[in-house]
């Protein structure tokens, strides 16, 4: 196994010059550090990271905890963040809690152990959960998709905006009974979306009606069941939104079990757009979210804060949806009570 001495030898230079190429802890001259990744890739050099970490008091490692790797809505945000990490020459531990705070708490512990440098997290606890974040995880944290009022940095969307947008667009198009099918009742997501709905509701003049109010907890399954109980209405909504995209599948599954044309019998909104969005039939129209910068967005404020600025003000980066217009949504049918 080739050494750090090794690769000293082989490209001419100090340990000191290869260490500082390496670990990125000292200026090196283009010309040199090109003679030390030769001299590393002809030897396949490959650094002790316990060792270096034990001596840097780092183990260039982020903790990444996301609330469902089911939901396409994170493929883009891990990539973002990794596309930053390993820019940066830093790994990721990716970590999946299934929206149980259980679950949570136990990886913020094990990541803890594990001694990573910084941690995001999509949170699933409830608002008092993070209240004493700063004690309980002595490394940087930096939240996504989900506000918490701990003391850390966050990059979120407008969501009150996209749903009010969502909404607004049924509106335009002359539905009056619009169902609504939320996310879980705890997470700030549900929370703003739900109200963007209402707000939507409000500026067209209109009362909500709770009936129309369905919660799916953020599910495919869920979304499903949801769905069609709004669906059963004697007096079925002519529209519905489900504000997120598992939830809208779910939602265009009963469309069809229940035998029902999407738009001419009942128009769909979701919120995510996601690659299969435009090849559903008919293609779904949905808010989409800036995912990849969201991701890349985070992981630099968690740089940041790891490269000294410990200190500084509580940052909050809201990020602007999208409503995308696809095929889904029409005019409400003749002779209903729009």
């Amino acid at each position: 196994m080739a050494t750090l001495h090794d690769v000293a030898h082989l490209a001419g230079v100090s340990t000191a010059t290869v260490s500082a190429t390496i670990n990125g802890t000292a200026i090196v001259s283009p010309a040199l550090q090109e003679k030390v990744r030769k001299a590393v890739a002809e030897l396949g050099y490959n650094p002790d990271a316990i060792a270096r970490s034990l001596k840097t008091g780092t183990t260039r490692t982020l903790g990444l905890i996301i609330s469902d790797i089911a939901n396409p809505f994170f493929a883009a945000v891990i990539r973002g963040i990794e596309d930053v990490a390993n820019e940066r020459g830093y790994a990721l531990m990716l970590c999946n809690t299934d929206e149980r705070p259980e679950k949570e708490r136990a990886y913020m512990q094990l990541l803890q152990s594990r001694r990573v440098d910084g941690m995001i997290m999509a949170p699933v606890g409830k608002r008092e959960d993070y209240e004493d974040l700063g004690r309980a995880m002595p490394a940087p944290v930096v939240f996504i998709d989900r506000r918490v009022p701990a003391q850390a940095d966050a990059v979120v969307v407008d969501n009150v905006r996209g749903a009010r947008e969502a909404v607004g667009y049924l509106l335009g198009l002359g539905h009056r009974r619009i169902g609504v099918i939320s996310g879980l009742p705890q997470i700030s997501t549900s929370i703003e979306r739900l109200a963007g709905y209402h707000q939507a509701l409000h500026e067209a003049g209109l009362e909500s009606d709770p009936l129309l109010l369905k919660v799916g907890y953020s599910r495919l399954e869920g979304g499903y069941r949801a769905a069609l109980e709004l669906l059963a209405m004697p007096d079925r909504p002519t529209a519905i939104f489900a504000s997120n995209n598992l939830m809208v599948i779910g939602l265009m599954r009963a469309v069809a079990e229940r035998g029902l044309a999407c738009p001419a019998a009942v128009s769909v909104v979701g919120f995510d757009d996601f690659d299969w969005a435009s090849v559903f039939q008919p293609r779904l129209t949905t808010v989409a979210q800036p995912t990849y910068e969201m991701g890349v967005k985070a992981a630099e404020l968690l740089f940041a804060r790891m490269g000294g600025e410990r200190n500084r003000e509580r940052q909050e980066i809201v990020l602007a949806p999208q409503l995308i217009i696809r095929d889904s949504c029409a005019v409400p049918p003749e002779g209903s009570d729009a």
